[in-house]
């Protein structure tokens, strides 16, 4: 029999959680299987069993790090209008919409995690407390209350935005709601939109 050293193990595990991250938010939690899940990763079905319980385990475990890596890209970021402004137009772009597997955890999920059993959602609320707090860091001003506030608004408006403009068939329609909610986004943040931009790295769970 086989032994595998410890980081071996790690690895693999780590690499069944981002392979189902991307599966999970390109065809949706329910419609992805087990068999798929771990075909994707190179496994096989008893291996999947040799690190997660069930598949609500995995969920639970996805969720947590696909949170976690969004929240680490933006706390990351040079506090400041210009590296905000970047995020904003990047997580708002035609880019981001058309990439369902690669990118926000919460505009892709956040309908089926509401439906999930009570382990999933609680991962959600753990992962995204510190999101919230990521994004009032950039928007403090001396209020952290109203930070944490304008954050929660930001927040909701990128996640809420982005599912419509994917959920439309109308292109204009769909680049007309991406705009107008870049707009707004700037106001929630305290931005002018003609402030300089720094690069920085899309919104992808690849990056984020």
């Amino acid at each position: 029999m086989t032994r595998y050293r410890p980081e071996h193990k790690e690895a693999t595990r780590r690499r069944l959680i981002e392979a189902a991250g991307r599966r999970f938010k390109s065809d949706g939690i329910d419609g992805s299987g087990i068999a798929t899940l771990v075909a994707d990763a190179g496994l096989t079905n008893g291996a999947f069993y040799n690190h997660f319980a069930s598949k609500d385990d995995l969920i639970a475990t996805v969720v947590a790090a696909q949170l976690t890596d969004q929240a680490a890209v933006i706390d990351a970021l040079p506090v400041g209008p210009a590296s905000m402004q970047t995020y904003l137009r990047q997580y708002l772009s035609p880019a981001h919409r058309d990439d369902r597997a690669g990118g926000c955890p919460s505009a892709a999920l956040l309908d089926e995690i509401g439906r999930c059993d009570e382990a999933t959602r609680a991962a959600y609320t753990v992962g995204v407390e510190p999101m919230i707090a990521a994004v009032a860091r950039h928007l403090d001003d001396g209020d952290p209350q109203g930070a944490q506030e304008r954050a929660i608004g930001l927040l909701t408006l990128l996640v809420g935005s982005l599912q419509l403009a994917r959920a439309v068939t109308n292109p204009a329609l769909s680049q007309q709601i991406l705009a107008t909610a870049y707009t707004h986004a700037l106001s929630l943040a305290g931005v002018q939109p003609g402030a300089s931009t720094l690069p920085v790295a899309p919104p992808t769970q690849e990056s984020s």
